[in-house]
């Protein structure tokens, strides 16, 4: 864990928290993350979801359990599974990828897995972190839209909430590379990726609420397009979010 903090603190070092202050005039408290409006546009992040390989469908176990789910950072569970966009599964259950009026979360399942129910096959998103595949592609998105590329200024914001604390006085905020962003996916102090990334110019913000299984990035339309057209992640815009 020593050696693991050394090589985040010599790449992001830590910053003073009145960095956050033009996020708190922009969106209000910062409790979940500081959430931004468009700049001038947005579009949604959604985390990533798996299904077994040959599953036999999304019938209901009620009581069963399923990898995924829960707080935190997440990956690809491994061999034996895929992909399973959110649009697919919208297509399977006749329901929209993610209700008029709601954020992206568990109400946009046609099940609650808050009650306990679940889907055997299907490896849920988490709440409050981007997936390490998802992150990682997101940043090069980012590097590939900012005209410093790789070489951009940037911030990071962790909630006191992902560090199990309340004190807000006391703000985890760090600066850095955007080339070097992966890192901070694996803080060892931790276990979330950060609430808000932003750059220094203040060209574009992402924000991971600490209640959602999404991310949503604001900026210029170029790069949200860019986030729209990806084939890797899956990004949409929800009109009804400023």
């Amino acid at each position: 864990m020593r050696e693991e903090l050394r090589r985040l603190s010599d790449l992001w070092s830590v910053t003073p928290p009145g960095a956050t202050a033009w996020l708190l005039e922009l969106c209000g408290d910062g409790v979940t993350g500081f959430m931004p409006p468009a700049m001038p546009d947005s579009a949604w992040v959604l985390n990533a979801m798996y299904e077994r390989e040959h599953a036999p469908g999304i019938a209901l176990d009620i009581g069963g359990t399923a990898p995924g789910g829960g707080l935190g950072r997440a990956e690809n569970p491994g061999p034996g599974w895929r992909r399973l966009r959110w649009a697919e599964l919208a297509r399977r259950t006749g329901n929209p990828v993610v209700p008029e009026g709601l954020l992206p979360c568990y109400r946009c399942l046609p099940f609650s897995p808050k009650e306990g129910s679940r889907l055997p096959d299907i490896a849920l998103p988490t709440e409050g972190s981007l997936d390490r595949e998802t992150w990682n592609r997101l940043i090069g998105i980012l590097a590939e839209c900012s005209p410093a590329g790789p070489d951009t200024p940037c911030m990071a914001y962790y909630s006191p909430l992902l560090l199990g604390v309340a004190d807000f006085d006391n703000l985890l905020i760090r600066s850095g590379r955007l080339g070097d962003a992966e890192v901070l996916y694996d803080h060892p102090e931790v276990d979330f990726s950060p609430s808000n990334l932003w750059a220094e110019d203040r060209s574009w913000v992402l924000c991971t609420d600490y209640d959602l299984w999404a991310t949503k990035v604001a900026g210029h339309p170029d790069l949200v397009d860019a986030l729209l057209n990806d084939t890797e992640i899956e990004a949409l815009r929800l009109p009804w979010t400023p």
